[in-house]
């Protein structure tokens, strides 16, 4: 039995990692976390927060300076590929409050990022060591033993593995795995409002879908950025890092023959960068004694329903509150956290992998079955189907004890 205070080791200081250790922090555990890293920093990018997500900020203590730095968007919309004809999918602002109690954010990383550093060393200053690159680690029944490139050895009770979708604890703990490419090549990239017409500058979110491919953009930084991410099935790229770079020809090549707006978003960019989707089946069990795993780490997932880094922010807090509850037995607190993230995040990884089939789907070549398509398939009652779970579900409430 392990006698409080508890310390946990976390292997990575990602969006997930940092949300765990403030999670933790909150309720009075130390927290080591080593970053490869020598320097904190995070990818140039935007991403989604749902409610389900900026509730989880909320736990964190983050709650009202992240109204500062994220945008609060009006709505989302499906536009089609070549005629831009536009369909409304659902209202966010006040209406997420109201039927969730959180807001939908759209949130540039590195400010968040930011954000969470400076409040894990508020807490505790020197909990987050740089240039720690984890090679291995063991463990006992005092607790585990995490093994640094430059030969230290760092101890705790617990080990969390939220090193990203190339984990080393994985690795560690159950051998290599192997990950499947999906056919698909992403681009990303930032745009200036400057280099846009004002009616790209709406406070929406914005799918675009057609015939193999579809692009989504929405506004950063109360409007002054838009966030460009353009998806297209093709097999002659198949890198997996988000720091490889393209050149706008080529994007614009890759979306020739779509609407003039989708053409000049990929104009606006000043450096587009490509990385190849790959997927990996959920895992049945990702823990084992005294060391689990967080985020991409165990549950990588496709963009396609926008819930990559939200199920990292579900875990940290989940995971904290088992750990909370279960001080003097902590592997168990491990053991019901797995249980109670299992069924959902391989829940939200077939359903990503099924709204990518839905939104390069073939009938959207033609115009006028594309129409019928599109009404059908994000009509107000699909729509409630496939985002009411999401969207409504509360880490801060899951009964954390048997």
């Amino acid at each position: 039995m392990t006698a409080q205070p508890l310390h946990v080791v976390i292997a990575g200081a990602g969006i997930g990692g940092l949300c765990c250790a403030l999670a933790l922090q909150r309720r009075g555990i130390r927290v080591t976390v080593l970053e490869q890293a020598r320097e904190l920093g995070e990818v140039g990018a935007g991403f989604q927060v749902s409610a389900n997500g900026s509730r989880c900020l909320a736990d964190i203590g983050l709650g009202e300076e992240i109204k500062q730095l994220a945008t609060q968007a009006d709505g989302k919309q499906i536009r089609l590929w070549n005629t831009g004809q536009t369909w409304k999918l659902f209202d966010l602002g006040a209406e997420s409050v109201e039927k969730y109690g959180f807001p939908y954010y759209l949130i540039y990383r590195p400010d968040l990022h930011a954000l969470m550093v400076r409040h894990v060393r508020q807490h505790q200053p020197d909990a987050i060591r740089l240039g720690a690159k984890v090679t291995g680690f063991s463990q006992d029944a005092e607790g585990v033993k995490v093994e640094i490139e430059n030969g230290e050895a760092v101890r705790g009770d617990i080990l969390i593995g939220a090193d990203g979708v190339h984990s080393r604890i994985r690795r560690a703990m159950f051998g290599e795995s192997n990950a499947q490419f999906t056919g698909c090549v992403a681009w990303r990239g930032l745009v200036s409002r400057d280099n846009l017409p004002s009616h790209l500058n709406a406070n929406l979110g914005t799918n675009w879908v057609g015939p193999g491919a579809h692009v989504i953009h929405y506004p950063l930084r109360e409007g002054k950025l838009i966030n460009f991410v353009g998806i297209i099935e093709r097999s002659d790229w198949q890198v997996e890092s988000w720091t490889e770079k393209g050149s706008v020809e080529e994007c614009l090549n890759d979306f020739r023959n779509w609407h003039d707006d989708v053409q000049l978003l990929i104009k606006g960019i000043d450096q587009p960068y490509k990385w190849a989707l790959l997927s990996r089946q959920p895992m049945e069990n990702w823990t084992l004694g005294r060391a689990t795993l967080l985020g991409d780490a165990c549950h990588p997932t496709l963009p396609f329903l926008a819930q990559g880094a939200v199920m990292a922010l579900e875990d940290g807090v989940v995971l904290a509150r088992c750990l909370a509850a279960h001080r003097n037995d902590p592997a168990t607190g491990l053991l019901r956290y797995q249980a109670l993230r299992l069924e959902r995040t391989s829940r939200i990884v077939r359903g990503s992998a099924a709204n990518g089939e839905r939104f390069h789907n073939s009938l959207l070549a033609d115009a006028a079955e594309a129409s019928r398509y599109v009404s059908t398939e994000w009509n107000e009652d699909s729509v409630r189907q496939r985002y009411e779970w999401l969207f409504s579900y509360d880490a801060t409430a899951v009964e954390v004890t048997d």
